[in-house]
């Protein structure tokens, strides 16, 4: 064999004579490993060291051991063609996220198939929101059909599934109950809307959309959390139910669902009305926190009972009234709430007054109008 070889004291050598490495035992340090040619002369075997490579990698002496073998190297690239990658990162995020807060064991204590469905239409559901049917097609994209085995599940096995998440609710509402609400705790309750852009749905009723959308039905969604603001259960209302009366609903299942006997349901000022606050002291044990309306703090002010010089060295003071008999009015002044209003005001003043000159424009190009706008601008002056 002959073959020229470069070693790391940059000194060529034209090899002639055959080359081999050689392990020499050392007694107080790891074995030299040589670089070695060896020849016959006579009846005698000759060999001389061409470098120590003991300072080399093992897998780089073994490739220089296959050359000096003649074998063919080949690239790891030459063996190996890519077909198709598919991204996995968010996938592992969300799922490994989703056991970590023992989700999965929430919906279902034993693996099936039907759970493997719904946590793959909540990971979908957070990797890019779609329809049913799409779902079932973009999630082929990623890993997060394969990690969950439901390669082969259609658009009618996820509404199965999703019927079959239903018929657990209350099951899993209770875990999440016993995980997440104590005696005495504050659960925080309030209601939120989606429209709908079909017919057919039984619960879509025309309502107030919080989102700002008319002409379109909308369900009612009631969502109870804990002190936290983790959800622990939701309730699903017709579009045309108000606020104030899914409050009962919340009652009983802090009662009965959970067996909470002491507790505080905390709303805002449009949902726990007066008639709701009287029937949430049928209740011992059972308090609430919301807030008044700006009607009744007005009432309070002009009664005496607030006085704004409360707020001159704190801002948050505790007051009773006669009007609210064994409840603790506790009132505050946020600055910053108040410098938001003002601009609001001055933005609106602003407006106002751009739109009265536009108005008073055109009535000065009416005709006999001149009288008209002198008066209109007389009246305007301070």
């Amino acid at each position: 064999m002959q073959c020229a070889i470069y070693l790391l004291t940059k000194k060529p050598w034209l090899i002639k004579a055959p080359t081999y490495f050689e392990s020499v035992a050392n007694r107080n340090s790891p074995p030299a490993i040589l670089l070695r040619e060896g020849w016959r002369e006579g009846n005698k075997t000759r060999k001389r060291t061409l470098a120590n490579l003991s300072h080399w990698p093992a897998y780089k002496i073994e490739t220089l051991r296959r050359l000096l073998r003649n074998e063919i190297l080949v690239a790891a690239t030459d063996l190996v063609h890519t077909e198709r990658t598919l991204p996995h990162g968010h996938v592992e995020a969300i799922l490994g996220t989703i056991r970590k807060l023992g989700l999965d064991s929430v919906i279902a204590a034993k693996p099936c198939r039907e759970r493997n469905l719904v946590l793959a239409m909540i990971a979908e559901r957070l990797i890019y929101p779609c329809s049913k049917l799409a779902t079932t097609r973009r999630w082929h994209a990623t890993t997060l059909a394969e990690e969950l085995g439901v390669e082969d599940a259609d658009e009618d096995d996820l509404y199965a599934a999703m019927d079959w998440l239903l018929e657990r609710k209350q099951r899993i509402e209770k875990k999440l109950g016993r995980r997440h609400l104590d005696e005495g705790t504050i659960v925080l309750y309030d209601v939120t809307s989606s429209y709908y852009e079909g017919r057919t749905c039984p619960l879509a009723r025309p309502g107030h959309d919080r989102h700002g959308r008319k002409g379109l039905p909308i369900i009612v969604y009631g969502v109870l959390a804990d002190s936290e603001g983790r959800p622990v259960a939701v309730d699903v209302y017709a579009g045309n139910t108000g606020d104030p009366t899914t409050v009962m609903d919340q009652i009983h299942k802090l009662r009965k669902q959970f067996e909470l006997s002491r507790g505080v349901l905390v709303g805002d000022r449009g949902m726990l009305t007066q008639p709701q606050i009287d029937r949430l002291r049928e209740y011992p044990g059972l308090g609430w926190i919301t807030a008044l309306t700006s009607v009744a703090v007005r009432k309070l002010v002009d009664e005496g009972a607030l006085q704004l010089s409360l707020f001159d060295r704190q801002n948050l003071a505790v007051i009773t009234s006669k009007d609210y008999p064994g409840e603790r009015l506790v009132v505050c002044f946020n600055p910053l709430l108040a410098g938001e209003r003002r601009r609001k005001r001055q933005e609106s003043l602003a407006a106002a007054s751009k739109e009265l000159d536009r108005l008073a424009r055109e009535v000065a190009q009416l005709p006999n109008s001149a009288e008209r706008f002198r008066r209109f601008s007389a009246s305007r002056r301070p």
